[in-house]
């Protein structure tokens, strides 16, 4: 079920019918002066929509000695103009600069839509942006398309809108969100939902070095980062070529001790839905779904999984999906290449046993 939600106010960035050749932008993260994946992520998608449009695919990067460092790690992704902002105080990242780049830049330029990764810092910088330019934004898209809108209020259609796609109501629906009026159009979407690609056709690769200062005021540095730790990540999971993933099904912590032995024969990692979070039987870090990790795996195996939307928007693009589940007619079922009806605790050491034997 779609639910088409449109909204019209009147804006500095108004474009009448919300028609026009302006470019797709994306904001790309950075740590240090390494590119983050989702944004390259996103500039894959970017790519896409802007071909879709006939327009132009720009990205903008701010931080602090990063000229001559990350325009190799963007360009590749069918990127016609990079906007690189380089400063002293633009990194580690702080609100109030990235906000004034953003937003004097967009009234300048004027694009039409603004992909940002729904990380801790575009879930930060987005609502701020949005709100500045009075332009709204849907968080968390799990799929982003272009199409028309009819406004049957007014009788208008809306050509070359982006449908901004995601669950809603506690995934009970799937919202097809669009903004008819005001621009940017601007979406957040989770690491790993989108999927990297070096852009095969041509693009103009400019590269532009604006002066900070003309886009940034002396008081957006009040805030200064004293201190910046950032942890290794303790797995793989959003990279894994096998996940073995748990369900509340499972059972307890102890179950979730024999899908770890399992991963481990197949030399692959753990994921858990929602529900075996929230129980405490995996940490939160592997929660996989709508509000966790989105991953896309060669085979992935669901161990007392229900399906709910949010679980299945997180694995859904797995290229085999196996599910163990004593209920033959659960949801993930229906999507599932196979189905083995059995409890985890018989099933599980089984497959451990019967891979050791073939695997010597």
């Amino acid at each position: 079920m779609n639910d088409n939600l449109g909204a019209a106010v009147t804006t500095p960035l108004s474009h009448g019918e919300g028609q026009g050749g302006e470019a797709v932008f994306v904001y790309c993260e950075i740590e240090g002066t390494q590119v983050q994946e989702v944004s390259q992520e996103l500039l894959t998608k970017g790519r896409k929509l802007a071909n879709e449009l006939g327009a132009d695919l720009n990205a903008v990067v701010a931080g602090t000695g990063i000229k001559g460092k990350v325009e190799e790690q963007i360009l590749p992704y069918g990127v016609d103009k990079l906007f690189v902002f380089d400063g002293e105080g633009l990194f580690p990242y702080t609100s109030a600069p990235h906000t004034d780049i953003l937003v004097n830049l967009f009234k300048e330029e004027k694009p039409q839509i603004c992909l940002m990764g729904a990380t801790v810092i575009g879930r930060d910088l987005g609502p701020r942006v949005s709100s500045s330019l009075t332009s709204g934004l849907t968080a968390d898209c799990t799929e982003l398309e272009i199409g028309s809108y009819e406004d049957k209020k007014s009788g208008k259609t809306y050509e070359n809108l982006l449908y901004q796609i995601r669950p809603a109501f506690g995934g009970n629906i799937v919202a097809t969100i669009v903004n008819p009026d005001h621009r940017p159009q601007m979406a957040t979407v989770r690491s790993g939902v989108m999927q990297k690609a070096v852009y095969k056709g041509q693009a103009k690769g400019e590269v532009v070095y604006p002066e900070v200062s003309k886009y940034v005021s002396a008081e957006a540095y009040v805030v200064k980062v004293l201190d910046h730790h950032v942890e290794a990540a303790k797995h793989n999971l959003k990279g894994a070529p096998i996940v073995v993933a748990g369900g509340y099904g499972v059972g307890s912590k102890e179950g979730f001790d024999q899908l770890f032995q399992l991963a481990k024969v197949l030399h692959g990692e753990v994921g858990g839905s929602r529900a075996a979070v929230d129980a405490g039987w995996i940490d939160h870090d592997r929660q996989i779904g709508q509000t966790g990790v989105t991953v896309h795996p060669k085979v992935y195996i669901a161990c007392g999984i229900s399906g709910q939307i949010q679980h299945i928007a997180g694995m859904q693009d797995s290229g085999i999906i196996i599910s163990v589940n004593s209920d033959p007619e659960a949801p993930i079922n229906k999507i599932a290449d196979y189905v083995i009806v059995g409890t985890v605790e018989e099933v599980v050491p089984k497959l451990i046993k019967y891979y050791k034997q073939n695997n010597k």
